[in-house]
């Protein structure tokens, strides 16, 4: 198998593992702030537990002599995970994962605004575009019971400092940022920890509560090793799928409709990204 066929594979797997990460916060019937500790603590734990097998503790020390990218990353990460419960506890599962396809728009924004990189034609039209696909979404969320602007801030918020906590380490390349994913998730569980009732509500839940945890461990970790041998477009194009089998996942589940704003809306979104991807993966080619 070639470098590239693998890391389709286990990208693709990454993204299909990240698909239920919202259905999980569907199911389990707790406040958002106690969903937002288990994630982060059962995600933490097992990726701990995986990378101390594989790396011992070399790759934490590896890590931590990164300065202060990896710290923002770390810091930026920690806030992801209740960041991401918050948004689907208080908007639709569509306008979550729609706002999020937008990353890439603000990793360009960071990359120029922190690291001095052009932004091309490219970018600044699929930028107009996808704001006004967002602006779209945020409309139909005063006319879905489901959707708010509240979650909707907080999906926005979440997407920035996710693509911040990316531009953050950009000049740290040779470095496996893995083992920085545990101590971020770790952190965030232990800032709520003070404010979760002990125990709840995890006997009767435990099963939703461990696979969560589970499933973002393993999504977390197979993404960031597929990204490693494919280029950013491909890999762009790649977890666009998350953005169209999440809702309808939630939607056969549990009934959740997205709306037909969120669903127009994400269309222009996904569409705009798709067509920029596309067109940035061809010129790629032509150049190799």
């Amino acid at each position: 198998m070639t470098d590239h066929a693998k890391g389709l594979l286990i990208t693709t797997l990454g993204v299909l593992f990240v698909v239920p990460d919202s259905l999980f916060v569907r199911l389990i019937e707790a406040e958002p702030i106690v969903i937002a500790f288990w994630r982060g603590l059962t995600s933490g734990v097992i990726i701990l537990a995986v990378v101390l097998a594989l790396q011992g503790t070399g790759g934490f020390r590896t890590v931590l002599r990164g300065g202060w990218p990896v710290a923002v990353y770390v810091v930026l990460i920690s806030f992801t995970s209740p960041g991401f419960v918050l948004a689907v506890s208080n908007t639709s599962v569509a306008n979550v994962v729609f706002i999020f396809a937008s990353m890439p728009i603000f990793s360009a924004i960071f990359a120029r605004v922190f690291l001095g990189e052009p932004i091309s034609r490219r970018v600044v039209l699929t930028m107009l575009v996808v704001i006004a696909g967002l602006g779209i979404i945020a409309y139909g969320s005063s006319e879905n019971a489901v959707a708010s602007w509240r979650g909707d801030i907080f999906a926005v918020m979440v997407c920035a400092a996710y693509a911040g906590a990316l531009t953050a380490v950009r000049r740290l390349r040779a470095i496996s940022m893995i083992p920085a994913i545990p101590i971020a998730y770790l952190l965030s569980a232990a800032v709520i920890a003070p404010f979760v009732a002990s125990g709840a509500p995890v006997a009767a839940q435990w099963h939703l509560l461990l696979g969560h945890g589970a499933f973002i461990a393993a999504a977390t970790c197979l993404m960031t090793l597929g990204a490693r041998y494919l280029s950013p477009p491909e890999v762009a194009l790649l977890i666009l799928l998350e953005s169209v089998l999440a809702p309808l996942l939630v939607w056969a589940v549990v009934g959740e409709d997205p709306g037909r704003w969120a669903i127009l809306g994400g269309a222009v979104v996904l569409g705009a990204l798709l067509v920029s991807n596309m067109v940035a993966l061809r010129r790629r080619r032509e150049m190799a």
